[in-house]
């Protein structure tokens, strides 16, 4: 099998490598500084772990390859605003927006829009950063240089958060996991948690919407969509055109997990629905020490990705999944005295979500 190269050498790209291993795929991440002479990518076929990057010696030579798998649908879905409008040209339903280019448009905005606005950078934002709530009044204190580069979005009332991955081969097959209910807080996904596929139409509907959007750029590989629960509908928050952090779940709990799957679809192997039989959890590991003592949850999968632990930056996550909801919920309990303090709410958020599943 070829061997790919994974522009960008981060915790996706080493898991794409992980994945790659049982299967015989050599995979290789490669930092966007390194020199391309000693990058084998001749013979490989190309992917990335992010949507964009600088130009350097590298990333010029990779952008000439015909074997860059979506080359072309990165910088379009990187940026915002192309990709609210791909929304809009598909008739799938977002939050009302438009683009942010002066301060003579706030009047206007807070009468069409309402009086609480979200502004995102078009581009780079991520984790909450570069993203500002706004009301009447607090546009004052926003930063000049944000106009031409940034939308403003309508804030949304929503129920839940839920995202979709999926993924489609180049024949045009899609295939999709159960949709992963998610927690945020201040703008990182802290917990996340999965239940078998049923045939519920929020699950049709998040596979219709991630349908049309893949089969409308002729995507390849894994792709991610992020929505808000609103009553019975959904909206795409925003999608993401590779492996995801809501779906690293599918590493212990699925038949094939996302990292896998996206290697099946950009080498042209067979690509079958993965198969998901309990429910499992995610828990992020955001600024927090490697502490051991995980290990001694016998549920616990813990997937450490070797970074300089900081403020707000994600280090690893905790794997746990068990046919008997029961299980999941007192090893969740048992998990929260390991944690610091700011992990209780997203695990007692997750054993309601557990609870509400074994109750059904």
């Amino acid at each position: 099998m070829k061997p790919v190269c994974v522009l960008g050498n981060g915790q996706l790209g080493r898991m794409l490598r992980q994945a790659g291993e049982p299967l015989g795929i050599a995979v290789f991440p490669v930092g966007l500084d390194a020199e391309p002479e000693a990058v084998p990518y001749q013979q490989s076929v190309i992917t990335a772990e992010i949507e964009r990057w600088p130009e350097t010696p590298l990333t010029k030579e990779l952008e000439r390859h015909n074997a860059f798998i979506n080359r072309d649908i990165f910088p379009r879905l990187a940026d915002r605003l192309p990709q609210k409008t791909l929304f809009d040209s598909l008739h799938l339903a977002t939050a009302p927006w438009t683009a942010l280019e002066s301060k003579s448009q706030w009047p206007e905005l807070f009468a069409t829009l309402g009086d609480f606005l979200i502004v995102k950078r078009r581009t780079g934002g991520y984790d909450g950063r570069g993203q500002w709530r706004v009301r009447p009044g607090d546009e004052t204190s926003l930063p000049d240089e944000i106009y031409g580069e940034c939308i403003v979005e309508q804030g949304i009332p929503f129920d839940a958060e839920i995202s979709v991955i999926g993924a489609r081969n180049r024949a045009g097959e899609c295939v999709f996991y159960p949709i992963t209910h998610n927690l945020h807080q201040e703008g990182i996904l802290r917990t996340s948690v999965a239940f078998p596929k049923t045939s519920n139409p929020q699950q049709q509907q998040a596979q219709q919407m991630l349908s049309a959007v893949m089969n409308e750029l002729n995507y390849i590989g894994v792709m991610a969509m992020e929505c808000f629960v609103v009553g019975d509908k959904l909206l795409i928050n925003e999608i993401a055109p590779r492996v995801h952090n809501s779906g690293h779940w599918t590493q212990n709990g699925a038949s094939i997990s996302q990292f896998e799957l996206h290697l099946r679809a950009i080498l042209d192997l067979p690509m079958p629905s993965p198969e998901v039989f309990s429910p499992s959890v995610m828990v992020n590991l955001i600024g927090t020490a490697v502490n051991a003592q995980w290990l001694s949850l016998p549920l616990v999968h813990l997937h450490w990705y070797e970074k300089e632990v900081r403020p707000a930056r994600k280090v690893g996550h905790l794997n746990l999944t068990h046919s008997d909801s029961l299980a999941l919920i007192n090893t969740l309990t048992s998990l929260v005295s390991m944690l610091p303090n700011e992990y209780k709410i997203g695990i007692e958020w997750a054993n309601t979500k557990l609870g509400w599943y074994r109750s059904k």
